[in-house]
């Protein structure tokens, strides 16, 4: 994960953190370590344990609506998924989660604090959606 993406993700928790009294759910918010630089050893002890390329960053197994529930890919100004994070993220839309790529922290906060509300109409308005 680039740095940007990293400064990016620990707003995003450290608002969760402050919030899990508003949201007792967001204690189900998780992330998933998929990225960044890894020696040959570790990267291979890694994927022995299941981990896969692509798998989006954020996850929240809180059913709302329609979702069983929600993940976010993050990016950071200008970020882009790849073709595998948009695999997986077709995928898991394509299995009832409601799937976001979210460019910063202030987004996907919206997008969480959309889907915590209902996961009503769109939240388009505000994010890229896969």
């Amino acid at each position: 994960m680039k740095q940007e993406e990293h400064n990016e993700q620990v707003a995003v928790f450290a608002w969760a953190g402050r919030e899990e009294a508003r949201y007792p759910e967001l204690a189900l918010l998780f992330a998933v370590p998929n990225g960044g630089r890894r020696d040959k050893i570790t990267g291979a002890r890694l994927k022995a344990e299941g981990v896969k390329p692509g798998v989006p960053d954020i996850w929240w197994p809180v059913a709302r609506g329609p979702y069983h529930g929600l993940v976010i890919e993050l990016k950071a100004d200008k970020g882009r998924p790849t073709p595998k994070q948009k695999a997986w993220l077709a995928a898991l839309e394509a299995q009832g989660w409601k799937v976001m790529v979210c460019v910063g922290a202030a987004a996907a906060v919206q997008v969480i604090e959309w889907y915590a509300a209902g996961a009503e109409n769109s939240p388009d308005q505000f994010v890229k959606t896969s």
